[in-house]
């Protein structure tokens, strides 16, 4: 099970459609959401300090933790060591690299500082760069 994690618009949904072939446009996310293999949270959950025990609670679910940053968006929208409260592994996955104004270092290193060491895995849901190497992590196979 992988939980995504990330601020609001950072392409959570649109990264799990991507991960599952599905051409389904994205709709917001207003509540934390199990499907089958995946769990979509909603980006004002990490943004809002008191959803974050929610988070957490809800992360002991998953096997693993995608955090989610938009290569567009360059706000620190995620607080430092934000990564430590989960219980399982944490991954950085970089959205929307494909998108004007994309910066993929900014983003990386915006995830550093929410606690992310390694891997990171940048993507775009769009064209679908990327998104093999993410599934072939995922699954443990080779891409």
């Amino acid at each position: 099970m992988i939980m995504l994690v990330g601020p609001v618009g950072a392409g959570k949904t649109s990264l799990i459609h991507a991960l599952k072939h599905d051409c389904r446009k994205a709709a917001k996310t207003s509540s934390i959401c199990f499907h089958d293999d995946t769990i979509d949270t909603p980006g004002e959950y990490a943004q809002m300090p008191r959803f974050y025990n929610a988070l957490a609670v809800t992360a002991t679910n998953a096997d693993i933790v995608l955090m989610v940053q938009d290569a567009t968006d360059l706000r620190i929208t995620l607080p430092p060591g934000f990564a430590a409260m989960f219980p399982r592994p944490v991954v950085g996955v970089v959205t929307k690299i494909d998108a004007p104004g994309a910066d993929q270092e900014k983003a990386k290193l915006r995830l550093r500082q929410a606690g992310i060491k390694e891997p990171f895995f940048c993507v775009s849901a769009y064209d679908g760069t990327g998104v093999a190497e993410l599934t072939a992590y995922l699954t443990g196979k080779e891409v």
